[in-house]
């Protein structure tokens, strides 16, 4: 049957009126792309380079003022300073990355980045986990190069050897990673980089000193034992530290593990609605 002019045109109308519509890529698609994106950061040395140094330049200055405590009763026998005192350093480094995911995130909702993401069709989770993926990658490649640099320029050769070293470095990337969300899900609350880091710096501080990351628990005065036996960064320290002798207890390093899944349960849906409502 042939149509005349005015049916055709009819037929034709619905399509013209109603032209499909572009809802996105997956999540997935999304996450990747989004984490490709953060990940261009490793093309600029300026952004890249000062997250390599300062824990190198921080190892060289404690490793030295620290030194002597290896020659205390406190101390384990037959382990040197800097293999005691580099799983500590790859455990407050990762603390750092989170952070700087916060902070970035941060900086992202400021100068109009995030609104921009708000305006196509992006799930906010997948910004928050391709910022995520994106930082742990950064970080493991901070954790890399800080072990290497030990090795090479300190002497570092736990008797954990590269596989515990290597164990070491996982248990602080998964740590960073679970801090990293934490931090995140404050941004959407702070909502300003100059805001956050002095929080996280502080917080990081007080951890770090009040831990066994320089001096073995019992080596410490009676108040600050009592605090570094509960706190959180001296069972992630013990785990990582106890990898890289060759000495692992799976209940410690499990239960640092699973407090780093809670961690992240808790705090991941958290930020995604701070993050949607900030936003």
């Amino acid at each position: 049957m042939t149509l005349t002019t005015d049916q055709a045109a009819e037929a034709a109308a619905p399509s013209l009126a109603q032209p499909p519509r572009f809802t996105g890529t997956g999540m997935v698609r999304q996450i990747g792309i989004l984490s490709g994106r953060s990940l261009r950061a490793l093309r600029e040395p300026a952004l890249v380079l000062p997250g390599v140094l300062e824990p190198i330049l921080m190892l060289t200055v404690f490793s030295q003022v620290f030194k002597s405590v290896s020659q205390t009763s406190a101390f384990p026998e037959g382990v040197s300073y800097i293999d005691y005192l580099l799983p500590a350093f790859l455990v407050t480094g990762s603390i750092s990355a989170g952070l700087k995911s916060g902070v970035a995130l941060t900086t992202e909702m400021t100068n109009g980045i995030v609104a921009r993401f708000k305006a196509m069709p992006i799930r906010t989770g997948s910004v928050l986990v391709g910022r995520s993926i994106a930082d742990t990658v950064l970080n493991a490649v901070n954790l890399l190069v800080m072990l290497a640099a030990a090795a090479l320029v300190f002497g570092y050769g736990p008797d954990g050897g590269l596989l515990g070293s290597l164990g070491a470095a996982l248990v602080a990337m998964v740590l960073g990673w679970s801090l990293g969300w934490v931090f995140m899900a404050l941004s959407a609350l702070v909502r300003r980089p100059e805001a956050l880091q002095p929080i996280g710096g502080m917080v990081n501080m007080v951890l770090l000193f009040a831990s066994n990351a320089f001096v073995p628990a019992d080596g410490l005065p009676g108040w600050l034992k009592a605090f570094a036996e509960v706190n959180p960064m001296s069972y992630a320290i013990t785990a990582a530290r106890d990898l890289a002798l060759g000495e692992p207890r799976a209940t410690t390093v499990l239960a640092t593990l699973g407090t780093c899944a809670v961690i992240v349960a808790v705090t991941a849906p958290l930020a995604v609605r701070s993050f949607r409502r900030a936003t």
